[in-house]
């Protein structure tokens, strides 16, 4: 890895700012990457490193945002001929070679996202063991009161003594790795209650009896919540393990925070599995067996991610398009090689195919053109 490429990483990382970090793994001449080359891809899709030649570019941002956008890493291999190519192994999604010299690297993406944000409102004991617990488990933990302090919680990233103050989640993404926790017990609750779930984060948990919350949420009601903000607040918070202690609370809401995490990227996977079965075109497919390369329909794709946690529940989208000259599925975002050629624009994955339809547009126009 290059040294670069380490600095970006690691400034990235230290502004808690995702990306997402290629390298190549395995390669076979004539191709000019080398093991061990590295490059940066962040969410706007700008692209910072060596794999190798351009032509690799483009598929490596085009998963790298996919990777960025569900959190799972993934091996692909980008070769010249997938068709001819080995049966793939488990684990590793073939994509054609752009590149007229030929050869073949593999590139594992792994995506570098910010630790999951906890806002714990309180300074209860159950409040400060959440804390302890959580900076071990990776959080970043936040404690949010007036009365917050480094003596009550000296584990917490951030101390917020003004709901005021709290800075709300910058994106959907940022929203569906967030959580908040209210144990005030007795102590501000309605006001905490409110704070955190205008915040819309993945999770609300309140710690109070149900008989208490029931009187919290005819507050937040007679105060303007709406019912989908009120039945998204989980109370009792925390999973039923028979808990008393403060530990034993603070163990069971993480616990239940941990599962709706798990079973979100799990959804998540099986969405991008019903999506790879429906098209399995150039933009999702292993191996392309017995397809022309060259698309019948130039259409552009997305591929959306959707939840049903706050705002998380708009759809975090990666749109692309098919390069009409060799088939590639393109990040339109990210891709700079583009036409206006027949009153539509043309997207493609480099310069070489870009000029290859510029001077015989009819060509490929023709062979995009929709079927029936």
């Amino acid at each position: 890895m290059h040294t670069d490429t380490l600095r970006l990483a690691s400034e990235l990382a230290g502004r808690s700012e995702p990306f997402a970090l290629a390298t190549v793994v395995r390669r076979e001449p004539p191709s000019s990457a080398r093991v061990g080359d590295s490059a940066v891809v962040t969410p706007d899709g700008e692209f910072h490193g060596w794999l190798g030649g351009s032509c690799t570019r483009p598929t490596v941002i085009r998963e790298a945002l996919a990777a960025l956008a569900d959190g799972a890493p993934r091996l692909i291999g980008i070769v010249r001929d997938p068709d001819s190519a080995p049966v793939a192994r488990p684990g590793l999604t073939v994509f054609p070679m752009a590149c007229h010299s030929g050869g073949s690297v593999e590139i594992y993406i792994e995506p570098l996202l910010p630790a999951r944000r906890l806002l714990i409102f309180g300074v209860s004991p159950t409040a400060q063991a959440l804390a302890r617990l959580a900076a071990v488990l990776g959080y970043r933990v936040e404690a949010v009161d007036p009365e917050a302090s480094e003596t009550l919680f000296p584990d917490a990233g951030r101390l917020v003594t003004s709901d005021a103050s709290i800075e709300p989640p910058g994106s959907a993404q940022d929203a569906a790795r967030c959580f908040a926790v209210v144990a005030t017990l007795g102590q501000r609750d309605e006001e905490a209650a409110r704070a955190a779930s205008r915040l819309m984060p993945a999770y609300v948990g309140v710690v109070a009896s149900r008989k208490r919350f029931g009187h919290i949420r005819e507050t937040l009601a007679a105060q303007g919540a709406t019912p989908e903000q009120l039945d998204r607040i989980a109370n009792p918070a925390g999973l039923d393990i028979g808990a008393e202690t403060p530990e034993e609370i603070a163990l069971s809401i993480l616990a239940e925070i941990t599962r709706r995490a798990r079973n979100e990227r799990s959804r998540e996977e099986r969405a991008r599995a019903d999506r790879t079965d429906r098209d399995p075109g150039p933009a999702t497919a292993g191996t392309h067996a017995g397809r022309d390369p060259r698309p019948t329909a130039a259409t552009v794709t997305q591929t959306a991610r959707e939840t049903d946690s706050g705002p998380a529940a708009a759809a975090t989208v990666t749109q692309t398009a098919r390069d009409p000259v060799c088939g590639m599925s393109v990040a339109v975002a990210a891709t700079t090689h583009q036409a206006d050629i027949g009153g539509r624009t043309w997207y493609f994955c480099c310069a070489h195919c870009r000029e290859r339809f510029v001077a015989e547009p009819h060509e490929y126009v023709a062979a995009a053109a929709p079927e029936g």
